[in-house]
């Protein structure tokens, strides 16, 4: 079984996904720390419900981005051992310093399909782009913006009449399917990693298939 660490800065709604993913034996898991730097968090609360670890680290009450993340760091470390740290809407960019002495792997979910529309606003992006399809990535954190290796990934189609909330809400859906198929890979040993590819031991293929948007019309 391994430890988890979820960061988190809102609602927490992958963080419940991954809850109940855990709690319903699809991951052999358990969560030994929710952490947000937001006081007003909802997902503190169902931590709470849960009985789960948690802690609040303010980012604003730290002079430096270092002095930050040491106290995130030694959260971890108290409540370590932690095998997997995974950011879910946490709304910190993480610095080198912070990726060079974490413990273990981060993932992250992020709501576009990468390398396309990295950044804190992936969906409002595709949208304005006019993009006809858009989705949402679990990947590896490195150094970069959104730029690390990447695990799995969800296709959703934006329709002429949707609405920038629409499609997050049709995003979301997807985000609370992969990220905890992602954390599943990585509790079963299942994730191998050469350069930038990320192979799945035994993955089960998709049918080869293509989605054109909008819907074609036969010709006449």
């Amino acid at each position: 079984m391994i430890r988890i660490a979820v960061f988190i800065s809102g609602s927490g709604t992958n963080l419940q996904s991954i809850i109940d993913n855990c709690e319903n034996k699809n991951i052999d898991g358990q969560i030994a720390l929710v952490l947000t730097n937001e006081k007003a968090a909802y997902g503190i609360e169902r931590a709470k419900k849960h009985g789960i670890p948690h802690c609040i680290v303010d980012h604003r009450d730290f002079s430096s981005r270092e002095d930050f993340e040491k106290a995130i760091l030694d959260a971890v470390t108290r409540h370590g051992p932690i095998d997997l740290i995974c950011l879910a809407g946490f709304m910190r960019v993480l610095t080198p310093y912070f990726l060079k002495n974490a413990p273990c792997k981060i993932i992250n979910i992020h709501p576009a399909l990468l390398p396309s529309f990295p950044g804190t606003h992936g969906q409002q992006d595709a949208f304005e782009y006019g993009e006809k399809f858009s989705g949402c990535t679990v990947h590896f954190v490195d150094e970069g913006v959104d730029t690390g290796p990447i695990i799995i990934q969800a296709v959703v189609p934006i329709f002429s009449d949707d609405t920038i909330e629409t499609l997050k809400a049709r995003i979301l859906a997807q985000e609370h399917k992969i990220y905890p198929q992602a954390i599943r890979y990585f509790a079963e040993g299942r994730i191998e990693i050469y350069g930038r590819k990320v192979f799945i031991k035994d993955e089960k293929k998709i049918d080869e298939f293509s989605h054109i948007n909008p819907r074609p019309e036969a010709f006449e």
